[in-house]
């Protein structure tokens, strides 16, 4: 057999390794194939956005986190996002995307940060509850 492959077949996720395989081994496959749809995916939505938004973003990271759908650090402009976020509906990454996002325009989770939300992308609560409970890894 060749190279792993992890692949998306009629709903049904493929996955095809060696003969041997741990369950640990097949695990990191699957969750650097859910990265890398992550990876993909981001900069379109980021290009997307930014200019909707007046921001810049200047660094994505992704990677697989144990209690948040993302991160934001305004003063350096980065955004970090949870690897997880390849299984929820693509609409539930455009949001982790904007949310973050405007973090670059406030901050904090304040009134400020709502109504911006709601300005830019009215449907966020919608979609917010998609994403609970928020992310658990050991």
């Amino acid at each position: 057999m060749g190279k792993p492959l992890v692949e998306l077949l009629d709903g049904f996720l493929v996955l095809r390794t060696q003969k041997g395989t741990s369950l640990a081994g097949k695990k990191a496959l699957v969750a650097e194939w859910y990265e890398e749809l992550v990876r993909k995916a981001v900069p379109g939505l980021v290009e997307k956005w930014q200019p909707t938004l007046g921001v810049q973003v200047k660094g994505i990271f992704v990677r697989p986190m144990k209690t948040r759908w993302g991160t934001c650090h305004p003063a350096r402009a980065t955004i970090r996002l949870n690897a997880d976020l390849a299984q929820k509906p693509f609409a539930c990454l455009e949001y982790v995307v904007v949310h973050e996002m405007v973090h670059l325009l406030e901050p904090s989770h304040n009134a400020r940060y709502h109504a911006l939300m709601g300005r830019f992308m009215p449907d966020w609560k919608t979609t917010r509850k998609q994403l609970k409970p928020v992310p658990t890894r050991p």
